[in-house]
This record gives C-alpha cells, sequence and structure tokens, in this order.
C-alpha cells in the first residue's frame, strides 16, 4: 500500500499522523455506538434521526463561512489543539448522562451541536496544515497517507465496536470517542509545523473586514473552474448521500433486523474498499489522470448507493448482507479515490494564504446542504416510505457526474 510505505514525510508529519491514527481508530470504536443509542436505546423515529444528523452537521452551514476568514487569521496547530479539546470533552458527556440515568434523545442532540462546531474548526484548519507540514511535492503521499490509516480504523473499529457492544452498553463505548480526541489533542501539542516561516515570508497584510475576507475566498471557489465544478459535483452527491446514510441505521437495524454486531461487520468490511481506495488513489491518478479519477470514482460512489433500496426488496438475509456489504465496498473504495485526488488538487491549485477560506467556502457549500437534507430525509421518509425515497436519492446522486464531464479541460497540465 503505497500511502503506507513510503518514507520521508518527516519527523512533524509522522505526529500528527500518529495522532490522527490513534483518534480515527478510537472514534471508530465508537462509531456504531451513535445509531445503536439513537434507534435503539432512544427509539429515534426517520424524522428524529434527521434532526440529528442536521444537529451534527449544522455548524457547517452557520459558521463555515467565517470560519475559514477567522482560521486563516489564526494558526492552525493551536486551533486544531483546541478543537479536540472541545470535542474530546463533549461526547464524554454522554456515557456520564446514561449512567446518571437522564440520557435523552434531546441530548444528543446538543452535544452533536456543540461537536459539529469544534469540527468545522478542525475540519477547515486540518485540510489546510497539511501544506505546512510537507513540501508541494508531498501533498497528495501525505494525504494518500491519512485516508488510508483512517480507512484502516474503519476496517477494524465497528466490527470490534459492534463485538464490545455485547458486553457493554453502547453509550459507554462513547468513551473511546473521547479517549481518541484527547490523544490527537496530545500529538498536537508536540507536533512542529513551518506556518510560522511562511507567514514571516510574506508581506504583512493589512487586517481586512471579516466579510471582504469571506467574500475573497468563496470568489476563489466559485471562479476556479476546476474547484467550482468539484464543489457542485461534491454539493450534489452529499445532498443525496446524506439523505440515504441518514436513514441507513433504521434499514439495518429496524427494517433488516441486523443485530448492531452485524452492522459493524458491514461498516468494517466495507471500509476494506476504503482502505484500497485510500491507497490506490495515487496510482489510479497516475494512471488515468486526475479528471477521470475525480469523474468516474464520483459515477461509481453515487451507483453503490443503489444497494440500500434494492437490498430492501430481497427476501433472504444472506444475500441482503452481501449486496449491503458489496455496495459499501464499491462506495467507500470511489470515495477515497475522490476524496485523496481533489482535496490534493484543490491545495495544489490554491495560494496558501486562501488555504484556510478556500477550504471553508468549499465545506460551506457541500457540508452546508447536509442538515437540510437530514431534514427532507426523516421528514420524506415518513411521508412516503423508507424504501421509495431511497431510490429517489440514489437517482440523484448520479446528477453529480454531470459537472465534472469536462474537468480535464481546467486541471493545469
Amino acid at each position: 500500500m503505497i500511502g503506507l510505505r513510503n518514507p520521508g514525510l518527516g519527523r512533524n508529519f509522522n505526529r500528527f499522523w500518529t495522532g490522527e491514527s490513534l483518534s480515527h481508530f478510537a472514534v471508530q470504536l465508537g462509531a456504531v455506538a451513535l445509531p445503536v443509542i439513537s434507534v435503539d436505546l432512544l427509539h429515534a423515529s426517520e424524522s428524529q434521526l434527521g434532526y440529528l444528523n442536521a444537529a451534527s452537521t449544522a455548524a457547517f452551514l452557520v459558521l463555515g463561512l467565517p470560519a475559514g476568514a477567522w482560521v486563516d487569521r489564526w494558526f492552525k496547530r493551536p486551533t486544531m489543539i483546541w478543537a479536540n479539546l472541545v470535542r474530546g470533552l463533549a461526547i464524554s458527556i454522554v456515557p456520564v448522562l446514561y449512567l446518571a440515568g437522564v440520557l435523552e434523545l434531546w441530548h444528543l442532540y446538543v452535544i452533536a451541536g456543540v461537536v459539529g462546531i469544534a469540527t468545522v474548526f478542525f475540519d477547515v484548519s486540518y485540510q489546510s496544515f497539511i501544506p505546512m507540514l510537507v513540501g508541494p511535492g508531498q501533498i497528495s503521499r501525505a494525504n494518500s497517507r491519512m485516508e488510508a490509516t483512517a480507512q484502516l480504523a474503519r476496517l477494524a473499529g465497528p466490527a470490534l465496536g459492534g463485538l464490545l457492544l455485547k458486553v457493554v452498553s453502547a453509550p459507554l463505548l462513547l468513551i473511546a470517542d473521547g479517549l481518541g480526541y484527547l490523544a490527537s489533542w496530545g500529538f498536537l501539542l508536540v507536533t512542529r509545523d513551518h506556518e510560522a516561516e511562511y507567514r514571516a515570508s510574506r508581506p504583512p497584510r493589512e487586517r481586512r473586514n471579516l466579510v471582504v475576507e469571506i467574500r475573497e475566498g468563496l470568489g476563489f471557489v466559485l471562479r476556479q473552474p476546476a474547484i467550482s465544478r468539484i464543489t457542485l459535483a461534491s454539493l450534489l452527491s452529499n445532498f443525496a448521500s446524506t439523505a440515504t446514510y441518514t436513514l441507513v441505521p433504521i434499514v439495518v437495524l429496524r427494517l433488516l433486523g441486523f443485530s448492531p454486531f452485524e452492522y459493524g461487520v458491514i461498516m468494517t468490511l466495507g471500509a476494506v474498499g476504503g482502505l484500497l481506495g485510500a491507497a490506490a488513489a495515487g496510482r489510479v491518478t497516475r494512471r488515468v489522470g486526475t479528471a477521470n479519477a475525480v469523474r468516474f470514482s464520483t459515477l461509481a460512489g453515487a451507483l453503490a448507493v443503489f444497494c440500500y433500496p434494492f437490498a430492501m426488496l430481497l427476501g433472504d438475509k444472506a444475500t441482503q448482507f452481501v449486496v449491503l456489504v458489496v455496495g459499501a465496498f464499491i462506495g467507500n473504495s470511489a470515495i477515497l479515490v475522490y476524496n485523496v485526488t481533489q482535496v490534493s488538487l484543490r491545495q495544489r491549485l490554491c495560494p496558501p494564504h486562501l488555504l484556510g477560506r478556500m477550504n471553508a467556502s468549499v465545506r460551506f457549500i457541500v457540508w452546508g446542504i447536509m442538515p437540510v437534507s437530514s431534514i427532507v430525509a426523516g421528514w420524506a421518509s415518513q411521508s412516503m416510505g423508507v424504501g421509495s425515497f431511497l431510490w429517489i436519492t440514489a437517482g440523484l446522486g448520479t446528477l453529480a457526474f454531470v459537472p465534472l464531464w469536462r474537468l480535464h479541460r481546467h486541471i493545469p497540465a
């Protein structure tokens, strides 16, 4: 696996990578816990599950644009340190409330909202941080290594988490999430980057109005032809996939009747595809070109989502299981090729001083649609039925291919 074998990214990158690896693995241990808490323990309806997903992503819609301008003014590493501390403490409240016997669904809404706010600042900083750790020629390798490690965590975490749910309650498993964020926090404390040197090498910039800086970042995204097309494709894809994945816990755990452990196994086997996709992204890009890698991974990921409504038509549980695993495998593989390739491309095309605002603007557009999609999924699936709604969202996802049709014309050689 190329992303994991190649040395030479530097000691500080390795510290950052180690912290994020521990964080990803710990968080994935609890990845299966939240759906089990909401669906099995608190008996959430489709609309309530939509509200929960909306709470976790609403911050990207509300704070996405100003966060980018703020992050461009701030140093990235301290921002991530504080964000991880907040996330670790907030998620640890869930097992405390459960042990006190007072855990309710509205608590999850509030905690998801707090974690979402911290995640906005972490993610915008994170996507702007890699170029401050490694040289321009190593950005793709660094992103590939980070994504491959995240997929290794997704490979082992959910199945082990589902197995642990046989002996511990789901809320207690979220202790792993808190510890994971705190592990990343600790490694960030000892990581050193080149942002101070980069800032010192640039002429001092006059502090401008926040609205002006937001407009500059958003304008760059909308005017840069390759980034604008990728952003539109991601917007369409995220609307459709978020609507689908909002309902996946209800489909798998309630309608198809799989156990939490089986749900975790499906996630784990699907993550094998993600691991292969992350590790092979660089090779795929070199073989078929950046534009084709972005285009066809988008299409493959959209087609894989059809596995969920299709599985609901089948009567045999073993066949349903295979269909879900194959769909998750293909979908995760495609998503990781897409993410590694398009993030690396955006980082190469954007001037360093605009990275925070560029990433925040992209996140505002493509993640800001997610709370809307989650609420629509909850309401629409209750009125027309989960199966019918999932066929519609799967079809909508294929439209993400359209903006990318002529992407190759806008990527410099």
